[in-house]
């Protein structure tokens, strides 16, 4: 019966049988070292010359990198590491021989890796960055679903956009013209007004031609929707849900951590110390001391995200931005109307926006003249005016990239390795 890696600490001195590849393989000639991966995990397996047949002993010596293999040993402790086990190979079977694997133990340029990037899967950091992005997913989910949320999903095919539609992906819907969806937002608003709080996880698309290390055409978010609140607890719960997914992901991906080398006290201090916030204006005044360009009035640039948090410990929200520079369904601010009620959540040392949400404009007349002024056609908004007129509430809303939040807690450069397989301007292979 087959065992999985993650589970040997539970059978230590008995005999059991793991099924993976050959992620690497050493040999003195009298010993041979076997790494071997299942999926879920990888093991040092030993095979001792003079304790298996000669048959079996050529198999072993013979095998090659990314060989499908079935082996039969005893777990034992590490001798020199705690909670670290081996393999000591009683029995080896080769499923399929691999033959010239082309990712060696070599460095290798991005575009090579990109091209082979259905191989390059298997590499332990890809391993681990993927399941950090599994770990993120599911730690967000936790912390909604616990807190009330209903998950629902949005439309990917829509009839308009959300937030303009310079960046749009057209695409022929039957004898119309349609849009990948940029985010589910409007829809999310409606069933919100149905059950109360709500979320979507799912992807988006942006056809933004950007060839920056973080962006992509198609990434995936997860955007709660929630009834009856206003723009300061939002932050609040935006605050929450990052400390929570962090602590989750320290709680359940240490391995995948230890083999990115990332620094835990860093992740370690979001989760225990409140975020840094800033008033848009004061951000912008702050950027201006430390050096950057950046006028009142202009959206801020992957340079001043990174200037602003840098030094800082926790992530740093920038809130109440000019009306000017934001969408049509974007609240007035009560004090002054030039400003709305949104905020950008900036991930800290310099990785940039995680989050990105508002206050919705709940009152009918401000929001049918929002649409009027963004040159958008009233007609299709018909519905999601229609919320505004039966039952209106205070509402707020916001997502959460999944890749950009990865990308953050895994400690990684460029966010192409945070997907599976990444979609971004200058590609569409694998």
């Amino acid at each position: 019966m087959q065992t999985f890696i993650k589970d040997l600490s539970k059978h230590v001195g008995e005999e059991v049988v793991l099924k993976g590849w050959l992620n690497n393989i050493r040999s003195s000639g009298s010993i041979a070292f076997l790494e071997l991966r299942d999926g879920n995990g990888f093991i040092q397996c030993v095979a001792n010359k003079k304790e298996l047949a000669e048959d079996v002993w050529n198999l072993v010596e013979n095998s090659t990198q990314e060989s499908s293999i079935i082996v039969t040993g005893k777990v034992t402790q590490h001798p020199k590491k705690t909670d670290v086990f081996e393999l000591q190979i009683t029995k080896y079977q080769l499923v399929q021989q691999a033959i010239d694997y082309p990712i060696g133990n070599k460095e290798h340029g991005p575009e090579f890796l990109m091209d082979n990037r259905h191989l390059w899967l298997r590499s332990k950091k890809q391993w681990a960055i993927l399941r950090i992005r599994h770990l993120v997913k599911a730690g967000l989910q936790d912390y909604f679903n616990n807190q009330g949320y209903i998950e629902l999903d949005t439309p990917i095919f829509t009839p308009t956009s959300c937030e303009g539609t310079t960046d749009l992906f057209e695409v022929n819907y039957f004898d119309r013209k349609a849009y990948l969806t940029q985010n589910g937002q409007l829809y999310l608003e409606a069933m919100c007004m149905a059950f109360g709080r709500v979320y979507d996880l799912c992807p988006n698309f942006r056809a933004e031609k950007s060839k920056t290390r973080k962006h992509l055409t198609e990434f995936w978010s997860l955007n709660p929707e929630i009834a009856f609140i206003e723009h300061e607890e939002s932050l609040k719960i935006q605050e929450a849900s990052i400390k929570h997914v962090v602590k989750y992901v320290l709680e359940h991906g240490g391995e995948e951590l230890a083999l990115l080398e990332r620094d835990l006290s860093e992740l370690q201090a979001v989760v225990e110390k409140p975020f840094v916030h800033y008033e848009y204006g004061d951000a912008i005044a702050e950027l201006k001391k430390r050096g950057s360009s950046i006028e009142y009035g202009k959206d801020l640039g992957a340079e001043d995200e990174e200037l602003l948090t840098n030094d800082s410990d926790v992530p740093v929200i920038v809130k109440n931005w000019p009306k000017d520079i934001k969408p049509f369904y974007m609240k007035k601010h009560p004090i002054d109307s030039k400003l709305v009620l949104n905020a950008d959540v900036l991930a800290s040392r310099g990785f940039g926006e995680i989050i990105g949400g508002s206050q919705r404009e709940d009152d009918y007349e401000i929001i049918l003249q929002n649409i009027k002024s963004a040159g958008l056609q009233v007609d299709i908004f018909e519905w999601y005016l229609d919320l505004r007129k039966y039952g209106s509430v205070p509402h707020c809303g916001f997502g959460i990239g999944i890749e950009r939040v990865t990308r953050w807690i895994a400690g990684i450069h460029h966010i192409r390795e945070t997907s599976a397989f990444p979609r971004m301007l200058n590609r569409i292979e694998p």
